[in-house]
């Protein structure tokens, strides 16, 4: 055999390998999958009972209550049209979850179309200031901060 066959048959073996990687890596990672929903979408066409999913969107005023038990947390995810998804929780839940606030939860729907979320991820707007800082004056804060920033380069 040639020289010029031998690298050709090499090149085709190797793009053969990785689009075999590049496969079985797909194959093996769609069941971890997350499909993102938003409340209206999740009321139109549902994702199976038992699917991981994400859905986000607000947490509705008046909503949040703390179950008998004391960790379980229930309340109601909306879009800013009239969608509203009933979420159940059990477990802490962050520091900025609060009514009217974003929030994104994984987890999946069950038989009667309450969503089960095994985590909660909270979002703030561009206004946000951690506690620590809002006592803080201008000075005091951009001082914190080249303190904090010093030497990280």
């Amino acid at each position: 055999m040639k020289a010029k066959h031998q690298r050709l048959t090499l090149v085709v073996l190797a793009l053969v390998a990785l689009i075999g990687a590049g496969l079985l890596a797909a194959w093996s990672l769609r069941s971890q999958a997350n499909f993102f929903y938003l409340p209206d979408q999740m009321v139109e066409a549902p994702p199976e009972v038992g699917q991981a999913v994400r859905l986000g969107g607000m947490v509705a005023e008046g909503s949040i209550e703390t179950l008998a038990d004391g960790i379980t947390v229930a309340f109601v995810v909306t879009d800013q049209e009239e969608a509203r998804v009933p979420v159940r929780y059990a477990g802490i839940v962050p520091d900025l979850f609060v009514e009217g606030s974003g929030v994104v939860a994984e987890g999946s729907l069950d038989a009667e179309g309450t969503f089960i979320a095994t985590n909660l991820l909270a979002k703030h707007d561009e206004n946000y200031v951690p506690k620590e800082l809002q006592e803080m004056s201008q000075h005091q804060a951009a001082q914190a901060y080249a303190e904090t920033t010093e030497g990280s380069y």
